[in-house]
C-alpha cells in the first residue's frame, strides 16, 4: 500500500523526468480543478511531503494524494498506458530540456488541488515532521507523539504527529519495540518509536519491495502485518488481529503478538 516510502519513490521518479521540462499537456479530470491549465509552464520539481505529492509548475503547485489505490505512471510520449483510461485523474505531458517527450499519468488519485506555490502550507502545513525530508526533526516528532493520549497505533499514523507512517509501518514498529497497539502513545518511549520508524522507512526508501525483517522473499517481509493466526517469528505464539481507529469510520486492521508485545513496552 502507498506509504511515505512509496510516495518518496514516486516523487523522485516524476522529478527525474519532469524537472526543468515544459508542460505541453495539462489535464485534471476532476470537476473542481478541470479548468486549470498550466500548459507552457516549466516544472520546477516534484517533491513528497509525507504521503502527499507536490508538482511545482510555474508559480503554482499541483497537489495529489495516493490514498489506498493511487499511482503515477511515467511514459514516453505515445506509449500505451498500463491502466484503464477511465481511472486517469491527471495527465501531464512535458518536453524535457534534452527534447525527450514524456507523459505522466495519475490514476485513482485523491485530494487533487492546485494552489499558488506560496500557499502550499494550506495543503501540507498541518503535517508533522517527515523522516524522508531534509528538514526531518525527530525531536519535534517525538514531542507530538508523546503528547497524544490515544492508542499508539492510532497516534503514530496521525500525519500531524509524523508524516509518512501508515498502517503497515505502525504494526511493524510496535512489534519491534514490543508495544501493544492499544497502549497510550503518551506512555511509550516516543523518541525510540520515532527513531525506529525513521530507520525503517529510510531503509525501505530505495527498495522496490518493502521489507521489515530484512528478508525480501515473498511471505517473509513482515513480522506481524497480515499474519493473523500465523506463528510469531520470534516466539511461535499465534499472531492476533483486530481493528483500531480514531473513530469507527477510520479503523485500520491491527496485528500483534500477545507474548512479544506488552503495554507500554520497553523503555
Amino acid at each position: 500500500m502507498p506509504e511515505g516510502d512509496t510516495v518518496y519513490r514516486t516523487a523522485r521518479r516524476l522529478d527525474d523526468v519532469l524537472a526543468g521540462a515544459e508542460v505541453t499537456r495539462f489535464e485534471l479530470r476532476v470537476p473542481q480543478v478541470a479548468t486549470v491549465d498550466l500548459t507552457g509552464r516549466t516544472v520546477h520539481g516534484v517533491v513528497a511531503r509525507g504521503k502527499h505529492l507536490l508538482h511545482r509548475i510555474g508559480d503554482h503547485t499541483l497537489h495529489s494524494h495516493l490514498k489506498m489505490e493511487g499511482e503515477w505512471h511515467v511514459y514516453r510520449r505515445g506509449e500505451r498506458w498500463r491502466a484503464a483510461g477511465f481511472k486517469a485523474r491527471a495527465v501531464i505531458g512535458a518536453t524535457a530540456p534534452g527534447g525527450t517527450e514524456w507523459e505522466t499519468v495519475g490514476f485513482d488519485l485523491a485530494d487533487i488541488a492546485v494552489v499558488p506555490s506560496t500557499d502550499e502550507a494550506s495543503l501540507v502545513g498541518h503535517l508533522g515532521p517527515d523522516p524522508l525530508s531534509e528538514e526531518w526533526d525527530p525531536g519535534e516528532a517525538a514531542r507530538r507523539l508523546a503528547a497524544d493520549d490515544r492508542p499508539v497505533h492510532v497516534a503514530i499514523q496521525d500525519q500531524r504527529n509524523v508524516a509518512g507512517f501508515g498502517n503497515e509501518y505502525a504494526n511493524e514498529i510496535l512489534f519491534v519495540r514490543g508495544i501493544l497497539p492499544t497502549a497510550p502513545a503518551s506512555g511509550t518511549d516516543a523518541a525510540a518509536l520515532v527513531d525506529l520508524g525513521a530507520r525503517m522507512i529510510r531503509a525501505n526508501r530505495d527498495r522496490r519491495d518493502r521489507t521489515f525483517t530484512g528478508d525480501a522473499r515473498p511471505g517473509r517481509t513482515t513480522w506481524v502485518y497480515g499474519r493473523k493466526g500465523r506463528p510469531c517469528r520470534r516466539c511461535g505464539t499465534l499472531i492476533r488481529g483486530g481493528a483500531l481507529g480514531a473513530d469507527p469510520t477510520k479503523e485500520r486492521i491491527v496485528f500483534w503478538c500477545p507474548v512479544c508485545q506488552t503495554s507500554p513496552g520497553p523503555p
